[in-house]
């Protein structure tokens, strides 16, 4: 991205925003403001976070010391020797080791369907997490309701593997697994629907999928076709199937109001 810049009296300024931020324009055109105090900030807490990580990886290294030199296996066996001798004041080693293999077993069947039935709720509560977060952001987008001439499902079908639920939150990766940050709130993750815009002006078949208002401007700039040219009435296009619908799109077809 390069600095906006105007000239008068033969000198060149910076333009900025209504809140006096300076103006970059980034490589798809569109105009973002520069919060340099904003920006500052972050680098700040980013880094006061990098210096913590490296004090607890300090503080783990210099725990671990107190055992070098210490073989693990050795020890093990030496711990089970003396727990066999206190066992041969109650009964004979092989009894010992026969009662102690049914303890064993006793409690990690028991411990196991714990943990089974802890997983399956984990699993369920992370689903529902899932499908209200990730499917919630969809179904209620205010970008989609206004800018998407389809159906949330069909956006939600091509875009829902970019969105993750981290820390409780929906957090959006591109195409290449990067994570897709705010372009307004310098270092802050984008919100839901700043993500969803991003992704859909870099799909190559947007214009198939934007409302006609949309398809050539309004900051939906960039490489993107009809597919050859194939089209559908609404009324051909609701009658088909998710996945032909899927498969319509991915070609690169249109949908028309006809």
């Amino acid at each position: 991205m390069k600095l906006k810049t105007v000239e008068k009296d033969g000198k060149t300024y910076a333009e900025v925003n209504e809140n006096g931020h300076p103006i970059y324009v980034h490589d798809d055109g569109k105009e973002v403001g520069f919060d340099a105090g904003r920006a500052v900030a972050k680098i700040d807490e980013l880094g006061t976070e990098a210096k913590n990580h490296r004090l607890d990886k300090e503080k783990a290294e210099t725990s671990l010391k107190a055992f070098e030199g210490i073989d693990p296996e050795g020890a093990r066996k030496a711990i089970d020797t003396v727990k066999n001798f206190d066992d041969k004041k109650l009964i004979d080693a092989g009894e010992a080791e026969r009662v102690r293999t049914e303890a064993i077993e006793s409690i990690k069947s028991s411990y196991d369907t714990q943990i089974n039935q802890i997983s399956q709720e984990r699993d369920t509560y992370q689903g529902q997490l899932h499908n209200e977060l990730i499917g919630g952001g969809f179904s209620r987008s205010k970008f989609i309701s206004d800018k998407v001439a389809v159906p949330a499902d069909m956006i939600q079908a091509m875009f829902k593997t970019n969105f993750k639920v981290e820390n409780g939150k929906p957090v959006a990766y591109d195409s290449k697994g990067q994570k897709i940050y705010s372009r307004t709130n310098h270092g802050d993750e984008a919100t839901f629907d700043e993500a969803l815009e991003i992704l859909v002006d870099g799909y190559q078949h947007k214009n198939s999928i934007l409302k006609g208002s949309q398809a050539g401007g309004g900051g939906f700039s960039g490489q993107g076709g009809s597919g050859g040219g194939k089209s559908i009435s609404r009324q051909g296009f609701e009658q088909m199937s998710p996945a032909d619908k899927q498969s319509f799109f991915k070609d690169g077809g249109q949908v028309t109001e006809n």
